[in-house]
């Protein structure tokens, strides 16, 4: 068994996008799937990727943080496998340059290609579950790496049987990425792209509208953008039964106007539920673009409402604050709770 000696108790505000989160016991960086042999049998850990999805306390984590950052791509085929500790951008940048189509809406996404089957990411009409073959997990309990299937992992908008589950580590990540472009699913997407939704066009192209879409709302790590320091969207869109959704409306009539016209989509498996945009929800309810938190020092993005951000100055508990009164606002308004998307870590909402 390797031995792998954790630093002391960083601060984990480096560790995230946000830039926010205190201390932890110790440090392990986990660089291949023979090393997580070290942390067999460990209830005392955090396992971290790219940091991208995670709010973490002021007070930081009695905990030690194990660091994924398992290297590796390979394409066989169709077949894609990518390791856990892969930076996610830098893997799907490699992916549409080597002529594999699909990833291509998901360009820009900050963090690391193991944390992408946990909330299965979503963006511009393709989630993550849409490509993924198949996922290599290591057991904590039992040691052993088992490859699993996609269909075993219970995904949804947002989640998975991996989410909240401390048992399994993402070792590595494997995608079935054809080599034909695939259809546009998203009506902005295809309006940058100058095509209708479900024509195609070429995955570089795809690509470059992404990033371009992405960068206008504040949601590409750029350090000299003070809107970057978040962890991407802070509230999924809300799900609701047709009952649920007929009194949703009528609260949005009665507040905006009995002829508004507002986002709405078919949703579940065949349709019979309605997603919302949680965007719309929160502008409507008073919430706009730039709209500041305690003392400023954090604020929702002033590019994209849905997206909070620490602003440089602030803390854990400003920025719950802010997401409180967003949260709270909402429901007061319209009738709808939403909930967050980031995983909340020693603190909650």
């Amino acid at each position: 068994m390797p031995h792998l000696p954790p630093t002391t108790g960083p601060d984990l505000s480096g560790f995230t996008t946000l830039g926010l989160g205190g201390p932890c016991r110790g440090l392990i960086t986990v660089q291949s799937p023979a090393d997580l042999a070290a942390i067999v049998g460990r209830d005392d850990l955090l396992v971290l990727g790219g940091g991208s999805n995670l709010v973490i306390a002021d007070a930081g984590v009695d905990l030690t943080v194990v660091r994924i950052a398992i290297p590796g791509l390979r394409i066989d085929g169709d077949l894609v496998t990518i390791g856990a500790g892969v930076d996610w951008d830098t893997a799907v940048a490699e992916l549409v340059a080597a002529g594999r189509c699909g990833l291509g809406p998901l360009s820009g996404i900050p963090g690391s290609t193991g944390a992408t089957p946990v909330q299965n990411v979503g963006a511009y009409g393709t989630e993550v579950g849409d490509l993924l073959h198949e996922v290599t997990l290591f057991d904590r309990v039992t040691g052993a790496i088992t490859a699993v299937p996609a269909a075993q992992l219970g995904l949804g908008y947002r989640t998975s049987v991996l989410r909240g589950s401390a048992r399994h580590v993402v070792t590595a990540v494997t995608f079935r990425l054809p080599a034909d472009p695939q259809p546009v699913r998203y009506a902005e997407l295809a309006r940058v792209l100058g095509v209708q939704v479900g024509e195609t066009a070429p995955e570089a192209e795809v690509r470059t509208a992404v990033l371009e879409l992405r960068r206008s709302k504040g949601m590409v790590l750029d350090p000299t953008d003070a809107d970057t320091r978040s962890a991407g969207s802070f509230f999924t869109n809300p799900i609701l039964d047709p009952a649920a959704a007929g009194q949703v409306d009528a609260r949005i009539r009665d507040r905006c106007g009995p002829d508004t016209s507002y986002p709405r989509y078919p949703a579940g498996e065949d349709g019979e539920l309605v997603k919302l945009s949680a965007a719309w929800l929160i502008e409507r309810a008073g919430f706009h673009k730039g709209f500041e938190g305690p003392g400023g020092r954090v604020a929702v993005s002033g590019k994209h409402t849905l997206a909070l951000t620490n602003r440089g100055a602030g803390s854990t508990a400003d920025l719950l604050v802010l997401a409180r009164e967003i949260r709270d606002g909402v429901l007061a308004a319209f009738g709808v709770e939403l909930h967050p998307e980031p995983i909340l870590v020693g603190v909650t909402l």
